[in-house]
């Protein structure tokens, strides 16, 4: 090893979803709204002039937090907004994660939160789900660091109760509770309604699933504003200018309005609510999800062999070679033609093979 790379910060990365690009493919794989982002969003990005590029963009993102503040009914001062909930996340275990007790998360859970804890020298432990994929609450209500929950989790796409939560938030006065709420949407109960009485309680959420707007990376949290105000200090010391322009005005446009908001998202849990019964009819198992995805297994069919031949057939769904769910496939909800595509295919493949 050369000299220079022993001082090298090293972590093993995090690995995202494939991002295939192939004509006429299904991709049910990244967890991405199967439909475009509000007609609102169209036409900011088209009003968006040369000097709003030339520009360094807003540094507080205001027109965008204060859009988020409004609907929400919370103060502005509660709200901050970066480059995706990973943005967000990143800087909140920076910020808040700096005891040397362990943080707790999920053993079964997003993928990047270890590594986080890995690049900032952040000590963690993972409690393992029970056999039906659930999160313990009385493993979380013990002396630690912080605690990470998603909620509905992911991969498995189940919702903890707000009852359960707060038996957490309140049993861990001493340090920072972050709920990940990037699916919540999609039919879960929002910790939001828990921020007045918990101080010490951060609420994560995204554009990118429910908003249609993963490719312009929005994200935020809300607390109180203490935590906020920490935040800040974090990002002003690391990066001032996170968001672009067109993603400000593309988030703000977005929360203007709710009503493509709100039918788009009951088109994707129709549709999920439909998938789940045909992905029963034809033998697969799951998980009851409040997320866009269904977290399936088969008896009779391994998920690594199935994954394949849906690839094949350019249908893209996620497979993690891991402990205890390598059997399993996390398939997205796409549009009412995709599903019925992926089920087809699914018909005819379980007829051939079983």
């Amino acid at each position: 090893m050369p000299a220079w790379e022993k001082n090298i910060r090293k972590v093993i990365p995090y690995t995202p979803g494939e991002q295939p690009s192939r004509p006429n493919m299904i991709k049910l794989n990244t967890n991405e709204n199967p439909y475009p982002p509000s007609p609102a969003v169209t036409k900011a990005l088209q009003e968006l002039t040369p000097d709003s590029l030339r520009r360094y963009p807003d540094p507080g993102a205001e027109a965008l937090v204060q859009a988020l503040a409004d609907y929400y009914k919370v103060s502005s001062q509660q709200v901050f907004a970066g480059v995706g909930s990973d943005d967000v996340l990143a800087m909140s275990f920076l910020a808040f994660f700096n005891s040397k007790k362990p943080i707790l998360f999920p053993d079964i859970t997003y993928s990047f939160y270890d590594v986080w804890a890995d690049l900032f020298r952040i000590p963690y432990e993972c409690p393992p789900l029970d056999e039906e994929f659930q999160i313990r609450t009385g493993d979380y209500l013990r002396e630690c660091g912080g605690i990470v929950l998603p909620n509905p989790n992911a991969p498995t796409g189940l919702e903890k109760s707000l009852e359960e939560l707060e038996k957490i938030i309140a049993a861990n006065p001493e340090v920072i509770v972050i709920i990940d709420e990037a699916y919540i949407d999609f039919g879960g109960d929002s910790a939001l309604l828990l921020l007045p009485k918990y101080e010490n309680l951060l609420v994560v959420q995204t554009f990118s699933k429910s908003r249609s707007l993963a490719g312009m990376r929005i994200g935020y949290a809300i607390g109180n504003e203490k935590l906020i105000k920490y935040l800040n200090d974090a990002k002003y010391s690391f990066n001032s200018y996170t968001m672009s322009a067109a993603a400000l005005a593309a988030g703000t446009a977005a929360v203007g309005d709710d009503t493509y908001f709100k039918e788009t998202l009951q088109k994707i849990i129709n549709t999920r609510e439909r998938t789940k019964k045909e992905l029963h009819r034809l033998g697969f198992s799951f998980p009851d999800s409040k997320s866009n995805f269904i977290f399936a297994t088969h008896p009779k069919c391994p998920a690594g062999k199935l994954f394949e031949a849906l690839k094949q057939a350019d249908i893209y769904v996620r497979y993690f070679h891991k402990p205890r769910i390598d059997n399993y496939l996390r398939i997205s909800i796409g549009t009412d033609a995709q599903m019925d595509e992926l089920i087809r295919f699914l018909e005819h493949y379980l007829g051939e093979s079983l």
